[in-house]
């Protein structure tokens, strides 16, 4: 574990033959040198991840094939989920001869959308699991947006092995070429059984307890399983997979009571444990295979093998061969949460609990060690912490588990054997389940349910959990307040904040957007919002507030909305709702949000810690214009300026030229409009005499945007020119020690980082390509 972890925390990937020579060397010293076979284990990790990382990397889409359209079949993989505008699920592709080498046999998320000005769904509804299709798709390599508390989608996807992003385009026209078959087709009907059979307010959650599906989840129900701490049950978790491998023992050894003949075939010893096999994995393939069920089952698996080799085993040891087998077969699992809570909250169980006492002792105790064990990977994870958990687990863990669960359980396996036979269990789980659903609701409803901590150094991990281990030791030893100390970096992390004079900027990717963050000492502003797209992308709720709460930002003093295109006011609600800001600005003329909003305009000023903030655009009486009428912020502090110019055009840079030329000169300019053709005028760009521009704009988005004339413009100037495409989210410091920057992508470098890889890719072309030139 600690070489895989070693090869995933690296920025890049070595070459080839360092990658096998690693794991060839380590082997070498784990059979042939006893004292330096820990040497040995960590050599073999590193080259066996590396490995895998590059294999998994290597089978991504090539980025000369990006925007291509191809028509492909394979197989629906996943269970689809149904959208309001859209339908998501995963392909596995045919490995047909038409196909490019690199995509053959190979998975792609697919998104399927209505037509614009369509009044009901298309045919995408009709996709089922496990049906074969011929879909014409515009293929993208994997590529996320890379900002502070944010989700790393080119990690998912190197760790789900999805080689790249499609959308269905309608000609020609997508053809079902054969009916849903196997497993993902059984769990798919089994989940509309129990929607035809159980209160649709309920149903939703029987389908997860019984079956892992959690696609009827809405986001109200997740944010209130975060806040009570209960996301661990809600699916299939290994618990519910053990309770299904003790019933199917149980199961085993009375029929071998009822039959003492079958002993002269199997021993019951071992018939047993291979019942309590196959009934573990029976349920864990119901539920998909995730990665806590199957740490379930290669931890029955071990002990199975033990029994039926007369060796002995222990839990301990079978979690540790479990954990290794998981290492083994797929080394990237550590990219995902899922292996550390499920390994990790069962490796504290194991080594702080008493081996005899009473179950209710032995229940409370489970809940302390779990709640701190399990804290600081919960924060680190997820930047967050459920103050209630402990109680809320109290009450979920036993009614869920043993009342809720089974009912379920029992449900879909009548269902299986009898059409129809589960509606009366599934009835009962759902009613069970309602009787505590209002409980929890009202325990995630309250004001500090859920604690939001920011993004912490990279020491505080390692500090909190040695200080947990310290508070985990029996009650004897001492210094245990003293321990509390070392999760203060994790829970409380220190924060860099400007000093008076001073201020930063924070200019998120958001895609084809723009939301900036602006700090001084003691006040915040956001200007704008970033992009939303009715029912489908919210960048204020999946990108802008997360990285609110990873910088530490308690509360916006100001939310400037520069103008009511959506790119820029899309996530004003999603913001609006989880920090309400004390005020609201936007261009006269303008009526965006529900809370009431001031005008900006030209002449506004005022002083935050020695930095004084005025808006040079609109004037008073200008009418609302959209982009033209974009609010302009001017940032001036005792060690440089900046200059944010929302969605201006030439016309309204030659009125600034005209009445405020002295103000348009920074260091640091947001260029207008994305980089567009109609900005960034040679008169303009001169005046700012920048040092830094600073380009907030989408990967491949459609407009072409920054144009490369616009980008040369500006660097002729002098300024280096950034873009949150290519460096993910832009943080700037004007302070004692200068203009300071730190690009996202290059500060938190991996070697899945797919604009580094584009990045190096096209470097080596270029080198190619000389070398291969003809003279003159």
């Amino acid at each position: 574990m600690a070489g895989i972890c070693a090869a995933i925390l690296a920025p890049g990937l070595p070459s080839t033959w360092v990658r096998w020579a690693a794991l060839s060397a380590g082997l070498l010293l784990w059979l042939t040198a006893p004292r330096w076979r820990w040497l040995g284990a960590v050599l073999a990790g590193l080259g066996w991840a590396f490995l895998h990382a590059g294999w998994g990397l290597e089978q991504q889409l090539a980025a000369r094939r990006e925007a291509q359209e191809i028509t492909v079949t394979g197989v629906v993989s996943s269970l689809p989920q149904h959208e309001v505008r859209r339908t998501r699920f995963q392909l596995r592709l045919d490995a047909e001869a038409g196909l490019p080498p690199d995509l053959r046999g190979e998975t792609v998320q697919v998104s399927w959308y209505d037509d614009f000005g369509v009044t009901a769904p298309g045919p995408r509804l009709h996709v089922h699991a496990g049906e074969r299709w011929r879909l014409n798709l515009r293929l993208r390599a994997p590529r996320g947006l890379v900002n502070p508390g944010g989700f790393d989608a080119e990690r998912h996807a190197l760790a789900q092995g999805v080689a790249a992003s499609g959308v269905v385009r309608q000609s020609p026209a997508p053809q079902r070429l054969e009916v849903a078959a196997g497993l993902g087709a059984w769990r798919e009907r089994m989940a509309a059984r129990i929607a035809a059979q159980v209160p649709a307010a309920s149903s939703r959650y029987v389908q997860a307890l019984a079956l892992g599906d959690t696609r009827g989840l809405g986001e109200g129900d997740w944010q209130v399983l975060r806040a009570t701490g209960l996301t661990h049950l809600i699916a299939i978790s290994g618990f519910h997979v053990g309770m299904v491998a003790l019933c199917a023992a149980w199961l085993v050894a009375g029929l071998w009571r009822l039959l003492p003949w079958c002993g002269r075939y199997c021993p019951r010893p071992q018939a047993v444990a291979i019942g309590a096999l196959l009934g573990a994995t029976t349920y864990a393939a119901v539920a998909g295979f995730g990665l806590p069920t199957v740490r379930t089952v290669l931890m029955v698996a071990v002990v199975v093998l033990a029994r039926l080799g007369r060796r002995p085993v222990d839990v301990a040891g079978a979690l540790a061969l479990a954990a290794l087998a998981v290492l083994w077969l797929a080394p990237l699992s550590v990219l995902t949460a899922g292996f550390w809570l499920s390994f990790a909250g069962v490796a504290w169980l194991l080594w702080c609990l008493p081996e005899r006492a009473h179950w209710l002792r032995s229940f409370l105790s489970a809940q302390r060690v779990a709640t701190l064990g399990l804290l600081p990977l919960t924060v680190m994870l997820f930047g967050q912490a459920s103050a209630i958990g402990p109680l809320a687990n109290l009450v979920a863990i036993p009614w869920w588990s043993l009342v809720v669960v089974p009912l379920a359980l029992v449900g879909t396996a009548l269902e299986a054997i009898f059409g129809g036979a589960g509606g009366l269990a599934w009835r009962a789980s759902a009613w069970c389940f309602d009787l505590s659903w209002p409980l929890f609701q009202m325990l995630g409803s309250a004001r500090y349910s859920l604690w939001w901590l920011p993004e912490p150094a990279w020491f505080a991990l390692p500090l909190a959990l040695l200080g947990a281990v310290w508070l985990l030791l029996p009650a004897g030893v001492a210094g245990k307040g003293m321990a509390v100390l070392l999760c203060l970096p994790l829970c409380l992390p220190w924060r860099d904040r400007p000093e008076p004079g001073e201020f930063e900027l924070v200019t998120l990717d958001v895609g084809q957007g723009l939301a900036v963050l602006l700090r001084t000492r003691h006040h915040t502003l956001l200007f704008d919002t970033g992009p939303a797209v009715a029912d489908g992308f919210d960048a204020g709720e999946r990108v802008v507030v997360p990285a609110l709460r990873a910088l530490g930002v308690p509360r916006l003093d100001r939310l400037v909305i520069s103008h009511g295109d959506h790119d820029h006011a899309g996530g004003l609600a999603a913001v609006q709702g989880a920090l309400p800001p004390s005020e609201l600005l936007m261009p006269p003329g303008l009526a965006v949000g529900a809370a009431a909003a001031a005008a900006c305009e030209a002449g506004q000023a005022w002083q935050w810690d020695g930095v004084l903030l005025e808006f040079l655009h609109p004037t008073p009486g200008f009418p609302y214009l959209g982009n033209e009428s974009s609010c302009v912020l001017r940032v001036q502090g005792a060690y440089g300026t900046a200059l944010l110019t929302g969605d201006i055009g030439e016309v309204i840079e030659q009125r600034l030229l005209k009445h405020v030329p002295a103000k348009l000169r920074a260091e640091v300019v947001l260029v207008a409009h994305h980089g567009s053709g109609g900005s960034s005028s040679h008169r303009f760009v001169a005046a700012t005499d920048a040092r830094l521009a600073l380009i907030s704009s989408g990967h491949g988005n459609r407009f072409g945007h920054p144009r490369g004339d616009v980008v040369a413009r500006w660097q002729r100037s002098g300024a280096e020119v950034l873009t949150t495409a290519g460096s993910g989210a832009l943080h700037v410091w004007l302070g004692r020690q200068g203009l300071q920057l730190r690009e996202r992508r290059i500060w938190r470098s991996r070697s899945w980082d797919a604009a580094e890889r584009a990045r190096a890719a096209a470097i080596l072309s270029d080198i190619k390509y000389a070398a291969t030139a003809p003279e003159g």
